[in-house]
């Protein structure tokens, strides 16, 4: 496999454009699919291949934006490698969504079995998600929590649980740098 990016890269940009074009980041009016541009760049940092980096331009995408007609969309688009990757990523196919903490603990439940590819392109998103939440911290003080459903405690768990269970397919440099960013934020979240 080589690591260039053909047209099907192209393509799923636009289509990732487009499909999360109105959404913003939560609470913010940064538009989410800067969010999308900066896991697929730790994707590519990170040795990802075409597959997994159009995973991670759409790995939002069956979760905010058409369930599960956008999976068989995205199948039909980019091929099964790219929406096994996303399906995987997905944690509610459903509006509302079930209660945060029940889609956590079934994400953390599968990072056991996950493959690979599912795993670079999760824990680039937890990178780039976890060092926005850095940043908010640093920027509003305690006030940064009130942002995230699970508030600082459940924040923090889940963050804590992610590390742990990554850990289990050995060392990463994306992992590296996820713990780094959990354990800062413990640490000002302590002060």
């Amino acid at each position: 496999m080589s690591n260039f990016l053909t047209d099907r890269f192209e393509e799923a940009l636009i289509y990732a454009a487009r499909l999360h074009a109105e959404q913003k980041r939560k609470r913010s009016s940064v538009p989410y699919f800067a969010h999308l541009l900066g896991v697929t760049s730790l994707v590519l940092e990170d040795g990802g291949e075409e597959d997994e980096a159009i995973a991670a331009l759409l790995h939002d995408a069956v979760e905010d934006q058409g369930g599960v007609e956008t999976l068989m969309d995205i199948r039909l688009k980019f091929g099964s490698e790219v929406a096994d990757i996303v399906d995987a990523l997905t944690d509610s196919y459903t509006d509302p969504k079930p209660p945060w903490r029940e889609r956590k603990e079934a994400f953390i439940a599968s990072i056991r079995t996950a493959s690979p590819a599912v795993i670079r392109v999760s824990l680039a998103d937890k990178v780039y998600n976890a060092r926005a939440t850095l940043w908010d911290i640093r920027r509003e003080g305690e006030a940064g929590w009130d942002r995230f459903n699970g508030g600082k405690e459940g924040t923090l768990w889940y963050y804590r649980q992610l590390v742990r269970e990554f850990a289990f397919h050995g060392p990463r440099n994306l992992l590296s740098e996820l713990t780094r960013i959990v354990e800062e934020l413990e640490r000002i979240s302590a002060d």
